[in-house]
């Protein structure tokens, strides 16, 4: 049987992305249609509002222009994810906080790490190894309105406004790809007597059948998790946060925009504070087995200054783990429908981006070929999903934070995988090397584990440094140092640069 009608079921980011990566594919293809069916009834959650720099490179090849997206879904810049009070106030200070940059550390000579170990206790982490971190604590623009689309002076991604988003990434589907659209609701599926899904029973359209189903349909995974029943596999014995209080605040035309996802840390979770063009996204992320709905709700009052307008708060519970498998017979789930850990390092865009990109990559032209195709998706995607639950616990795990059982809890043994326990042995001797992720499907890997071993003080004992490298990485240092200041002065603030493309556009020179 060849697969020549592909359904997505859901839309959404996740249903959207899906239909670009494969309506990309198969845009050429006459023999192979595509159709997202989205339900008219049910909104998506719509909080997803932080991505990761390969975002660009997936918009890009989608012939999407930068500039049109920045003016339709009310994008900032987002170059760093800022870390405040994750560590003791006691031994380092009231708001103490580090930067998770998006420009490569020590990316003009040598690595820095054992210098700043042996040399660096005056100054933080990310300042010593990237000039990035100076031009967002004085809220500069990781580029300037000549600079080409997509291209950056400094990395990054972007904050948007979710819903827009999707319409953005519907309408570029749709026109560009030839993604057919339907609007109704999916009530169930009907199966075929060998396990694999026959047809989709909908109230609008009745009986419709399809070769090859993606299921986008949130947590509620109505086609590999109801109709083909792959259990779920919780993670909440390592991921202790599982509920959130989300709201919208409004802000003001002339309000600083900071280019970077703040995440401020509380005694039994943290808040992300996401600022568009005319908003803030605000969501308080808290462990409810150790605090109180009517706790978080006051916290997040006291976080918004006793929030005076009255903002009213929506709770999202979280359902922490994913599908057993993410792909069987004939049906792949992608986004909250695969699985969801919590939103810290916004990996729910970031690992749906990457599935779908993945199986575009490699889609089965036969069902003869699904099998095969199906045990690797799987093997990938397992190994990325657990990659990604050690980066996100080594956020917990390593604080030095005991004002709480939360923070408590989360440095027990039990509660940390032991891909990620061996790994920390391993630094306590050697600073973290590149050969030590070994797989391309490492979602976070070197760069992203030393800002933040090292902006949490992570104690590596390293031996003593031969003298060429110690005068190597001082020149390197101050290198750096310099070039923080050049682009400080080169560099447009953020806000500058948004209001200039959205009245001008990006001009490459």
């Amino acid at each position: 049987m060849a697969m020549q009608n592909i359904v997505i079921v859901g839309g959404g980011t996740a249903g959207w992305l899906a239909a670009n990566h494969l309506g990309k594919k198969f845009n050429h293809n006459d023999a192979v249609t595509v159709t997202l069916i989205e339900s008219p009834d049910i909104a998506p959650i719509g909080v997803g509002e932080g991505t990761v720099p390969h975002i660009r490179k997936t918009l890009s090849s989608f012939g999407i222009s930068e500039t049109e997206f920045i003016r339709e879904c009310d994008v900032t810049f987002k170059q760093s994810i800022k870390f405040v009070n994750w560590m003791d106030k006691a031994k380092h200070g009231s708001d103490n906080f580090f930067h998770h940059l998006f420009d490569a550390p020590s990316k003009f000579g040598d690595d820095l790490t054992p210098y700043w170990l042996n040399h660096g206790a005056e100054k933080a982490y990310a300042d010593m190894v990237s000039p990035q971190h100076s031009a967002c604590e004085k809220q500069k623009a990781p580029k300037s309105i000549t600079t080409p689309e997509y291209e950056g002076t400094l990395g990054y991604a972007y904050h948007l406004n979710a819903a827009k988003f999707a319409n953005l990434l519907r309408k570029n589907a749709v026109e560009n790809f030839g993604v057919q659209h339907i609007k109704a609701n999916v009530l169930e599926a009907e199966l075929h007597e060998s396990g694999a899904i026959a047809a989709l029973i909908t109230k609008e359209s009745g009986r419709l059948a399809y070769d090859f189903y993606i299921d986008c349909s949130g947590f509620e995974s109505l086609l590999l998790g109801k109709a083909l029943q792959v259990p779920f596999i919780e993670k909440s014995k390592e991921l202790l946060v599982n509920s959130a209080l989300v709201v919208q605040v409004p802000t003001q035309e002339n309000d600083e925009i900071p280019p970077y996802t703040v995440a401020t840390a509380h005694q039994a979770g943290w808040i992300w504070d996401i600022a568009l063009i005319n908003r803030r996204g605000v969501g308080f992320v808290y462990s409810s087995d150790h605090m109180s709905d009517e706790e978080a709700t006051n916290k997040l009052d006291r976080y918004l200054h006793g929030n005076p307008t009255g903002l009213k708060y929506r709770k999202i519970p979280m359902k922490v783990g994913h599908r057993e498998k993410f792909w069987h017979k004939n049906c792949v789930s992608l986004g909250l429908a695969q699985g969801f850990l919590e939103p810290l390092e916004a990996t729910s865009i970031l690992l749906t981006d990457f599935a779908a990109g993945f199986l575009a990559d490699r889609f089965p032209q036969s069902f003869e070929q699904t099998s095969e195709l199906e045990q690797r998706f799987n093997h990938v995607m397992g190994y990325a999903w657990d990659r990604v639950i050690d980066f996100i616990k080594l956020h917990y795990c390593i604080s030095d934070r005991e004002d709480s059982q939360f923070w408590l809890d989360n440095k027990k043994s039990e509660t940390i995988p032991d891909t990620l326990k061996k790994r920390l042995a391993l630094w306590q001797h050697f600073s973290p090397q590149r050969e030590d992720f070994f797989s391309k499907f490492e979602i976070f890997d070197y760069d992203n584990y030393l800002y933040l071993l090292y902006g949490m003080h992570y104690q590596s004992k390293l031996s003593a440094l031969s003298s060429q490298y110690h005068s190597a990485a001082k020149e390197h240092a101050l290198r750096i140092s310099t070039i923080s200041e050049q682009l400080n002065q080169k560099l447009p603030g953020h806000r500058e640069l948004i209001n200039k493309i959205k009245k001008y556009g990006l001009q490459a020179l």
